[in-house]
């Protein structure tokens, strides 16, 4: 048989390890910079471009979409051409693909400091940004399906199965939970509400970690750790077992996210049901890796790219397991909204992802260069510190959450609260979070030993930018395939349909109901939608990231209505968000709940509270929002918001955009003047004055509440 002579693109995968090491430098000092935030406030610098809730979604998407992204990109592109045996479909796509998530960067690094976000975690980017995502995905997908159709090897690898279905996934979830009715270019408003935008999106959240962070990865894993250790994967049946199972039960687990909330109890059981499942699989799938090394153990002691895959699979086996624990309701009681949920978070994301990457890294410049690492010594040493941060970030925050949980839950012989200021649960964690912003810094400092040990060791070599390679055409067998996933293996377009089938599944079962049954959310008389002034204080509310540090959603415990409305007693209901668009739930309490706040405090306090928080809170580490006494009401956009707001299901009246400012300025011209009497002097379309507007309105429609049944 003749052999081919072709050559595998190499420049791309550089471009964007190159892409992926600068942005996730950018992306870690972000990081560390919001982390010293929440003990030292002055390092917000009282600039509204710098302040917590700007840059904590800035953090998040540089290092998910930009570092781990880039990195994914950079692995599936090396790998792929290797296993299929062919070079990248077409050059022109695998540089429209790499240049276009650049630009999405760029666009993300411009519009989150500016305040521009749907609020939604993971996918705060707004309208137009998140159409880019769609087209340039779709020719990611093009370009690695096309690579599929015309490779020389008939049998796809198992990281191909894990591609694919990173495709396919993230496509469904990206289109579906983004659907929003445009305002302007920079505004728009989900079209999902309350309880249907929580469950779409945390369906949406949990996956982007399951189908970015994790299916991605798996396939590196399977590509790079055997190629590491010389060693053939230990089992193909396990890793059958471990692909289609995962990626079935992943797809329901999204409800564990919202236990004891306003979702409907049976789309929470199926959430924890599926949650537990996930073990098997995912455990499966790590010890797959684990066994690979077999004979190659005593390599591990010397040889820094397995120590760094080797606690890089160790990670995501702790993840997985904790992941499914954190699911169960007692549990979830416990770790809900505390720093224990920031701590899982990062185990996978710097044990599995981070340590994976450098892992990658460490053995692919050396081949791409055609020399050796310049010092596998500094490597090490990178490996240590890397782990000693891990450490240092985690183990604080851990017992972190657990002290907050307590405080937050004890009650005194009299049954009174024994913490009822929630600053005290905050104050005590404060060491906690200078020992992570430690950690943190030391992560860091790996990096940068990485940096440069990866730059001497490209010094030394020569860039193989087409590497050229000999293969054989790929022979059509006539004789039967030996297994049923052998026959699957040659037909990517069916593979391909079928894992879409396989995650569609759970999807539609879960938010089919919750979107067509009336009964799942009842409807309350008293809950009105929120007037313009109101509606442009919530907007504001996004703008700023208060949800980072501050949930709306009083669980049905004793501890929280207690906390939260001790004159009502009343938890959150379903009903109170058929017009929150979108809904504002939270994730962690940095700060109180606020969702019962609305009169509890006179305008007064607000005011004086968002001008200089440690004033009005010992001790309190919300950073100022001066620039809101400043700034002025855009009424200009209050015709259009309300418009927005009717086409997804908001009952305005029509033609109430001619009289909406009227409004606007009647409920503005009534805070300013309560204000002024009590000596705050303060123009009435001040941007304060409206987010005033939106705190005082929280949780008073429930006061009279008429729950009907239809």
């Amino acid at each position: 048989m003749e052999l081919e002579k072709i050559h595998y693109d190499n420049k791309v995968v550089k471009a964007f390890i190159i892409a992926s090491v600068i942005f996730g430098i950018v992306g870690m000092t972000v990081g560390l910079l919001a982390a010293i935030q929440l003990f030292y406030p002055i390092f917000n610098f009282d600039i509204q471009y710098t302040s917590f809730g700007r840059i904590r979604p800035l953090h998040t998407n540089a290092v998910v979409f930009a570092f781990v992204g880039n990195a994914m990109f950079a692995g599936v592109y090396y790998s792929m051409q290797r296993l299929l045996k062919a070079r990248m479909f077409n050059d022109s796509l695998s540089w429209i693909h790499f240049w276009g998530w650049q630009l999405i960067i760029l666009a993300a690094a411009i519009t989150l400091p500016l305040g521009l976000t749907t609020s939604k975690e993971y996918a705060e980017l707004e309208w137009p940004i998140d159409i880019a995502i769609a087209l340039i995905w779709v020719v990611f997908g093009i370009n690695m399906i096309g690579t599929i159709i015309m490779r020389r090897e008939k049998h796809m690898y198992v990281a191909i199965w894990f591609y694919i279905a990173t495709f396919v996934t993230v496509a469904v979830l990206h289109i579906v939970n983004s659907l929003a009715i445009p305002v302007n270019l920079f505004k728009s408003y989900s079209i999902y509400a309350g309880v249907q935008d929580a469950l779409v999106q945390w369906w949406y959240g949990h996956n982007a970690v399951a189908f970015f962070l994790t299916t991605p990865f798996l396939g590196m894993m399977y590509y790079f750790l055997p190629k590491a250790a010389n060693r053939p994967v230990y089992s193909y049946r396990l890793s059958i077992i471990h692909f289609w199972s995962l990626i079935f039960l992943y797809i329901w687990a999204g409800p564990h996210h919202l236990l004891y909330t306003a979702l409907p109890d049976w789309a929470q059981s199926l959430g924890v049901v599926f949650s537990i499942m996930l073990i098997a699989p995912s455990w499966g799938g790590m010890l797959n890796g684990l066994l690979t090394l077999r004979g190659a153990w005593d390599r591990v002691r010397e040889d820094a790219v397995l120590k760094f895959m080797v606690v890089a699979v160790t990670a995501y086996g702790m993840a997985t397991l904790e992941g499914p624990l954190l699911s169960l309701k007692n549990v979830n009681a416990i770790a809900h909204f505390t720093d224990w949920i920031v701590a899982h978070v990062h185990v996978g994301g710097l044990g599995w992802n981070g340590f994976l990457i450098f892992g990658m890294l460490y053995w692919l410049i050396p081949r791409m260069w055609a020399t050796k690492l310049y010092s596998m010594k500094l490597a090490n040493v990178h490996f240590w510190i890397g782990t000693l941060g891990i450490i240092f970030y985690a183990v604080p925050m851990y017992i972190a959450g657990v002290v907050q949980s307590l405080m937050w839950k004890e009650f005194n012989a009299d049954g009174f609260l024994v913490y009822p200021n929630f600053l005290e649960t905050t104050t005590q964690i404060l060491p906690m979070y200078m020992l992570r912003a430690i950690g943190g810094g030391l992560y860091l400092t790996g990096v940068f030993i990485m940096v440069y040990n990866l730059m001497k060791t490209a010094a030394a070599g020569k860039f193989i930018a087409n590497e050229e390679v000999e293969v054989a055409p790929m022979v059509k067998s006539a004789q039967s395939e030996a297994n049923w996933h052998g026959v699957l293996e040659s037909k990517p377009v069916m593979f391909t349909v079928l894992a879409l089938v396989a995650i569609l599944i759970g999807g539609a079962i879960e938010m089919v109901p919750t979107f067509l049954i009336k009964s799942n959310i009842p409807t309350i008389a008293s809950v009105k939608p929120y007037t313009p002034l109101e509606l442009h204080g919530r907007d504001i509310y996004v703008r700023e990231g208060c949800v980072s540090c501050h949930s709306q959603m009083v669980r049905p415990f004793r501890s929280e209505v207690q906390r939260y409305d001790p004159t009502g007693a009343e938890y959150s209901k379903a009903g109170e968000f058929v017009y929150d668009h979108p809904f504002l739930w939270g994730s962690k309490r940095t700060g109180p709940d606020l969702h019962r706040v609305g009169s509890k405090y006179a305008d007064s306090w607000h005011y004086r509270h968002m001008l200089t928080p440690g004033d009005v809170s010992t001790g309190s580490i919300m950073p100022a929002y001066p620039w809101l006494y400043d700034q002025v009401i855009n009424k200009e956009r209050t015709a259009e918001k309300i418009s927005a707001m009717r086409t997804i299901g908001v009952p305005y009246a029509d033609g109430y955009e001619e009289l909406a400012n009227a409004d606007l300025d009647k409920q503005a011209n009534s805070i300013a003047e309560a204000l002024k009497m009590e000596g705050y002097e303060t123009p009435s379309d001040a941007e304060i004055v409206a987010l005033i507007a939106y705190l005082q309105r929280l949780g008073k429609d429930i006061k009279s509440e008429k729950v009907a049944t239809n």
